[in-house]
């Protein structure tokens, strides 16, 4: 366990691949050693936004490797392991963690609409998973799942499972969540973060959220924005996320986990955007919108890599 609880800009690394399709094993390594040239505090791994459902288990296998070599303790690494089997989760999280994962993130186990498990069952898979792998686990409270965490369950979970105190919570009304989970949880809340981009950080920031998970697109620009509100400086903070709040709309609506490729593949990070089938490329307009927007801002992945 961390002296401190961790906190602050945690954001999600792309996977690159080339044209073909392929891992980009180099362009892997760019991104990270961008990602931490964009002063975060740490970098989560194989997570939705990093296309972890389109990858072979050997390719998660060796992505985990080479992100937790290559990052060599420079910064925290949060590697995802969720899967509906306790098992498979529980191997993963093993795994990630002999090799130095710093903490994992988790979605509760699911399987289309029709499966839907008792929250004792739940329960029990994060708690069996956090055993295996002995380092902090962040639950991933979010739509995709079609599980819905009640406020009582997660605060439970976090006073019984002193491994799980850690929930990024991206569902509808994500503030008024923090809040009453901060309410509810008290001490044992070690850390409520923003998801989806930071789309809604002002209002999750003020709730309590000690930390972000956003896209590795702009995370340079929304660290000094964590900073200014730490700080108590709220109006400068509110500037700064007025400043860069049209590209994260347009990252989250128009985009996708498609916006940090394309502007990482525009700033020389990566050499390709491509993003596997079933999912498509982005428009050309599409495209042409995103960057004129980052133009404006200016964000290290547009010029990392020229």
């Amino acid at each position: 366990m961390p002296a401190a609880p961790y906190s602050g800009l945690f954001p999600v690394a792309p996977t690159p691949f080339d044209d073909r399709g392929d891992v980009d094993v180099e362009g892997q390594a760019r991104v990270l050693d961008c990602m931490i040239d964009q002063k975060v505090d740490g970098i989560c791994v194989l997570a939705n936004y990093s296309e972890q459902f389109l990858l072979l288990d050997g390719e998660r296998a060796a992505l985990t490797e080479l992100s937790l070599r290559h990052v060599g303790g420079r910064v925290p690494v949060m590697v995802t392991c969720s899967h509906f089997s306790t098992r498979i989760a529980s191997e993963r999280a093993q795994d990630a963690a002999q090799r130095g994962a710093s903490l994992l993130m988790l979605m509760p186990p699911y399987h289309g609409a029709g499966i839907k498990l008792e929250e004792s069952s739940i329960y029990d898979h994060f708690a069996r998973v956090a055993e295996a792998a002995g380092i902090p686990v962040m639950i991933q409270d979010a739509p995709l799942s079609g599980v819905s965490l009640s406020v009582d369950f997660m605060a439970r979970i976090a006073r019984t499972l002193p491994l799980v105190r850690y929930f990024k919570v991206e569902v509808a009304g994500t503030a008024a969540k923090i809040r009453e989970l901060i309410e509810v949880g008290g001490e044992t809340i070690e850390g409520p973060f923003d998801g989806e981009e930071a789309i809604t950080l002002m209002a999750d920031l003020d709730a309590g959220a000690t930390g972000v998970m956003s896209s590795a697109m702009i995370p340079d620009l929304i660290k000094p924005i964590l900073a200014d509100h730490a700080a108590g400086r709220r109006d400068a903070a509110a500037e700064g996320y007025r400043r860069v709040l049209p590209l994260i709309n347009y990252e989250n609506r128009q985009c996708g986990l498609r916006a940090a490729k394309t502007v990482m593949m525009e700033g020389g990070v990566i050499k390709s955007d491509h993003v596997r089938h079933p999912l498509e490329a982005m428009h050309p307009q599409t495209r042409a919108g995103l960057l004129e927007l980052a133009r404006e801002v200016d964000p290290i992945a547009l010029r990392w890599g020229k």
